[in-house]
């Protein structure tokens, strides 16, 4: 799925996705990744949905978002709710969606000026 390019002073904008990959600023990413406005890392997961836990999803909260998206790949899928708490107890708002809809969010949000991050997981990987 191609996305709009919407142009504004942002650094990071996702230019599109499939199943098999992120675009990021024109770069395909193959593996799970995080974005923010200012900075990008990939590869902080890696395994099937059942493994994501609260050690994997630690390197989210390096980012100090507002925000988080969780793209859970195809389909939507939900963390378990002690997962939640960990971002709430830092008043960080969670929303779990497929990774497509993550990256549309993303782009809106950053366009409003939110403080928000993307953690995308690829459909490829989750098994």
């Amino acid at each position: 799925m191609k996305l709009h390019l919407h142009t504004s002073d942002q650094q990071y904008q996702i230019n599109g996705v499939d199943h098999d990959a992120v675009i990021i600023n024109r770069q395909r990413y193959e593996q799970a990744v995080i974005v923010s406005e200012q900075a990008c890392s990939s590869g902080w997961f890696q395994g099937p949905w059942e493994a994501l836990d609260a050690q994997s999803l630690a390197p989210i909260l390096e980012f100090k978002p507002e925000v988080v998206l969780l793209g859970t790949g195809d389909k939507q899928r939900f963390i378990h709710p002690r997962q939640i708490q960990a971002f709430l107890s830092d008043n960080i708002a969670v929303e779990c969606m497929t990774t497509a809809a993550a990256c549309r969010t993303f782009n809106i949000l950053t366009a409003e000026g939110r403080k928000v991050v993307a953690a995308l997981l690829l459909e490829k990987h989750l098994g």
